[in-house]
């Protein structure tokens, strides 16, 4: 058995690719795969439509919340969101957070629509903790607030949404979305690309609130602009059904699996194991400050760094796969999105501590 600790595209749950294997062929007893069917047959519109309802009931979300289905993944957003909602306001300010690579590579997108603020940063300690977060740095004229929920590759997590008022939050939920319960009254949109607990990579589900549609720049193209999505119920072209069909059959496994409060207690129960054994331990070293680590990924280093490459590759033979951490942070990274199994980070603990016996 391998087990995929890649932070993504990551693992899919194993019973959702053996249904997609089987189905693949024959879809709905039509006679033809899934990807072969139009966009825009009755089929695909009650997938499209059973898919939202799914979603809307695992994260009890509010009537006034709409659901997009978008192309280009979570980074295509980053100029999205600005175009839609730099405008919301005369001066075209928004405030982010730095809380890593990819919020400062979303702010650095916005600051070609209008005027980022950055409200605070962790870069000076290597974003091992998130930023402190304080509410007078907004005010009436910022357009909305910017913070990206979990960081994949730090290891760092808001653990509490701040309370920004007024002032719309745009919340990065691309690493944790469906993994823990969150308040959905707080975001004016939440965006999370599906390659981590959602799906295959290139596609992105955006849930905005739906007062905040309209306000897009007079230049947005056409296939970034969220009022027209939400209008075209996502077919603004043809969009990439099998991801949404993907997506679908995820969203009935993590329902079949009691819903987002049982899968964040089994996603604290499997990073506790591997955070404990790590704190217990001298060999390795963590990341992120205890406070602000991550559920979905877990962050270390061994103390002795030039043994970095002979854990990495007796991992992998051990059937631990992608465990290599990110060019920004090194060391190694187990990213334990909603589909790894309890068995395959016990795996990993128990090699790692086996690791440390043979070379501690």
């Amino acid at each position: 058995m391998v087990y995929n600790f890649g932070a993504g595209p990551a693992m899919l749950p194993v019973p959702v690719m053996k249904q997609i294997q089987e189905e693949f062929l024959d879809y709905n007893n039509m006679g033809v795969s899934i990807i072969e069917i139009s966009h825009r047959s009755p089929e695909f519109t009650e997938l499209l439509n059973e898919t939202d309802a799914l979603f809307k009931e695992l994260v009890k979300l509010p009537d006034n919340y709409q659901i997009l289905y978008v192309h280009g993944g979570a980074q295509m957003q980053f100029s999205a969101i600005a175009m839609n909602f730099i405008g919301l306001k005369p001066d075209k300010k928004a405030v982010y957070y730095d809380s890593g690579n990819f919020a400062n590579l979303a702010a650095k997108e916005a600051a070609k629509y209008g005027e980022v603020i950055i409200g605070n940063s962790s870069a000076d300690t290597n974003y091992n903790q998130i930023p402190q977060f304080k509410a007078d740095q907004l005010n009436e004229q910022c357009s909305y607030a910017y913070l990206t929920s979990n960081n994949t590759i730090f290891g760092t997590c808001w653990k509490e949404i701040p309370d920004t008022g007024s002032t719309p939050l745009v919340v990065d939920a691309t690493s944790d979305i469906l993994s823990r319960k969150m308040d959905y009254s707080k975001f004016g949109l939440l965006f999370a690309g599906a390659q981590k607990n959602l799906g295959p990579a290139g596609i992105a589900m955006v849930i905005i609130r739906e007062d905040l549609l309209g306000h897009q720049l007079e230049s947005t193209p056409k296939l970034l602009n969220y009022q027209l999505c939400q209008q075209k119920h996502s077919l603004t072209n043809t969009g990439n059904t099998f991801a949404i069909y993907t997506i679908n059959r995820v969203l009935r496994w993590l329902k079949g699996k009691g819903g987002v409060a049982e899968i964040e207690i089994r996603n604290r129960k499997k990073a506790r194991i591997l955070y404990e054994m790590i704190d217990d331990s001298s060999f390795y070293k963590p990341h992120s400050i205890n406070e602000h680590r991550s559920d979905m990924n877990v962050v270390f280093n061994l103390s002795e760094e030039n043994l970095l490459q002979q854990f990495l590759s007796e991992a992998k033979e051990n059937g631990l796969y992608a465990l290599k951490g990110h060019r920004n942070v090194g060391g190694a990274r187990a990213s334990i999105y909603n589909a790894m199994p309890l068995e395959g980070v016990q795996s990993l603990a128990d090699f790692m501590k086996d690791f440390e016996r043979k070379n501690g």
